[in-house]
């Protein structure tokens, strides 16, 4: 599977930050009901590796199920068992070193030049430019313009108004949290996620 193609063609990778393993379960459920089959599962969700396992288990090879925030190498090696898809990281973590090593789709986030080509140099599929909204999409034009290698993944802040400036700046997709979850993560309504969802999808034309 090259997840690096398959992000391009979704273009939504829906950050999952929820106050249970079952809350989370069900906002995977929901949201790949409603069609979004990128996902990843925050490590600052209790319970966290044990939804990761569940939702792999659930749901086809087709739906991508990572793990966020990963921090150890402790945590790479959990989340590789429960059967991750990739793993995603705030900075190069030793949770990024040990993704590489075990042969894990890498998704590291950066935000300064140094900090893109060290993450690349380490073996990172894509880099995700974190957070993306201090500086906008157009700082994502300018990383791309000595840099149009690196597949950058915009990533904090994006909502369904931005998200499509952030690809027409070059970003191969946009990872949203908030925008899309919104109260899903701690009991909100599961029909207002499936409706915000819907409207990602049709803003992206995905």
């Amino acid at each position: 599977m090259d997840l690096l193609a398959e992000l391009r063609t979704r273009k939504i990778l829906a950050i999952i930050r929820a106050d249970s393993a079952e809350r989370a379960v069900a906002c995977v459920d929901t949201l790949v009901a409603a069609g979004i089959t990128a996902l990843e599962i925050s490590l600052t969700t209790p319970g966290a590796v044990e939804a990761i396992a569940q939702v792999r288990d659930a749901h086809d090879p087709s739906i991508l199920i990572g793990a966020g925030t990963v921090l150890t190498v402790g945590q790479a090696d959990e989340v590789a068992a429960a059967g991750a898809t990739f793993v995603v990281t705030p900075a190069i973590t030793q949770g990024a070193h040990r993704a590489v090593t075990l042969g894990l789709p890498l998704l590291c986030g950066a935000l300064t030049p140094t900090e893109v080509v060290a993450a690349l140099d380490l073996g990172a599929t894509a880099i995700k430019i974190f957070p993306a909204k201090v500086h906008g999409p157009s700082y994502l034009r300018e990383l791309a313009a000595p840099l149009p290698h690196a597949p950058l993944i915009a990533v904090g802040g994006v909502d369904a108004n931005t998200a499509p400036e952030y690809l027409a700046a070059g970003a191969v997709a946009v990872g949203v949290g908030s925008p899309l979850l919104g109260d899903a993560g701690t009991g909100g309504s599961l029909e207002a996620l499936t409706t915000r969802a819907h409207t990602f999808r049709t803003t992206l034309n995905v």
